[in-house]
């Protein structure tokens, strides 16, 4: 028995120095074959997170022959499980991913055996399967309890009746508008801004709430707005409406323009500027008229929170805390697949596609350069640079281009892979550079 154990043990080694790429694996896996977990980023970080602690703990389980009245589920295992439950995710999808975990950790460990003899790689198969599923079984049971206990409490708040109203609203299905906006105290019939709310540094849920309000507020004086309803995505995220003044019928003029270089006049109907020392980040749709319009500010609104997302997990200097969609449309619309985004960048960009820091400089200059009508004055006071340094970069950053200078004759595309790397940063950019 003991040399059984010490043989589980040598596979535990083997296993912790694969384990970057099993995790890696299991997370592909999982949000490809389960669909209510592939998620905006802050959410998938959230399932990286949970499937790495998972596998850590599994292998010091294997390694260290732990007690299983000992054993206790991950921290970022249950945060998760509270996640799902907040954001109305069925327990079911949770469970599943933990079963395609159990096949997948097999699969990766069995694997491991070949140089085993032949008379070992029966008895310590069997003894995998064992303490594998033991501890899948003990962690799935504490899990699921924390799971129902905070769909219990969620549900149970005001914030989570709100979320379920919004659920249905956003859905697009039937809804009885009359109750759902005598329940939301929000009248649905105004002209509506949408706005998704997180942490731009670490705080607790608590100091969360209390930035959230002091926003709301900020956004009710500024913009004269009839009301505002606030309802928690998660104990991570917010999402924030605004019914502005005016007649519901009136036409919603987008806020800001379509530079990503500069911010929108605050002036424009529905512009909403940060605050000095704003503790979150926010992101804006367009003000929208009705039902419809509450629905699409905030689609608009979860798409350039994606973008944030994505610009802020690739590496990149910090995003700008506050966005709003006209900022970054062209970018929100394309995101989606950043595969392709990435391979339209280097195609456009060529050698300026390049992760440094140089690169960097010179593809910031070009794009205000576009943006401001390829006015060398214009660019050189935007960016607080000399007329000459601003020739210089533009020169530098034209020659880098695939075709050079003749890429400027049309510059469609080069203006639109200029926005993309703005607002993705080096997510879209060339890899091995």
């Amino acid at each position: 028995m003991e040399a059984q154990r010490a043989l589980v043990r040598q596979v535990g080694d083997r296993v912790r120095e694969s384990q970057e790429a099993l995790v890696e694996g299991l997370v592909q896996d999982i949000r490809a074959q389960i669909g209510a977990l592939d998620q905006e980023a802050a959410a998938r970080s959230l399932l990286e997170a949970s499937i790495t602690e998972n596998v850590v703990a599994a292998i010091n389980f294997l390694r260290q022959g732990i007690d299983p009245g000992q054993l206790e589920a991950p921290t970022a295992a249950l945060a998760y499980a509270r996640v799902l439950a907040q954001r109305d995710v069925p327990q079911s999808a949770l469970i599943r991913a933990y079963r395609i975990g159990h096949q997948r950790f097999l699969d990766h460990t069995f694997a491991l055996l070949d140089d085993l003899p032949a008379a070992d790689r029966v008895p310590v198969c069997v003894e995998l399967v064992r303490l594998s599923g033991q501890f899948i079984d003990l962690i799935c049971e504490q899990v699921g309890r924390t799971y129902e206990r905070e769909r219990d409490r969620w549900v149970a708040s005001r914030s989570g009746v709100r979320q379920r109203w919004v659920t249905d609203l956003l859905g697009g299905g039937p809804v009885d508008r009359a109750a759902a906006a005598r329940a939301l105290r929000y009248p649905l019939d105004a002209v509506h801004l949408a706005c998704t709310l997180w942490p731009a540094t670490r705080m607790t849920s608590f100091d969360l709430v209390a930035a959230v309000d002091d926003v709301r507020a900020h956004a009710v004086s500024a913009l004269r707005a009839r009301a505002a309803l606030v309802v928690p995505t998660d104990e991570y995220e917010a999402r924030l409406w605004l019914a502005l003044p005016g007649p519901p019928n009136a036409p919603a003029s987008p806020p800001g323009s379509a530079s990503s270089s500069a911010p929108a006049s605050a002036s424009a109907p529905g512009y909403l500027g940060a605050p000095e020392g704003s503790p979150l980040h926010a992101a804006f749709g367009r003000p929208g008229a009705g039902l419809g319009g509450f629905r699409t500010s905030a689609r608009q609104a979860a798409r350039i929170r994606e973008i944030l997302g994505t610009r802020l997990g690739s590496g990149t200097a910090a995003a700008p805390l506050w966005v709003h969609y006209d900022q970054a449309a062209p970018v929100a619309l394309m995101a989606g697949d950043l595969p392709a985004v990435r391979d339209f960048v280097t195609s456009t960009l060529g050698a300026l596609a390049a992760a440094g820091a140089r690169e960097a400089v010179l593809r910031d200059t070009l794009r205000i350069f576009l943006d401001r009508h390829r006015g060398h004055a214009a660019t050189a006071r935007a960016m607080s640079l000399h007329r000459n340094s601003v020739q210089y970069r533009v020169h530098r950053a034209t020659a880098l281009l695939p075709r050079g200078e003749r890429d400027l004759a049309d510059d469609f595309n080069v203006r639109a892979a200029l926005l993309a790397v703005h607002w993705l940063g080096d997510a879209v950019l060339a890899t091995g550079s």
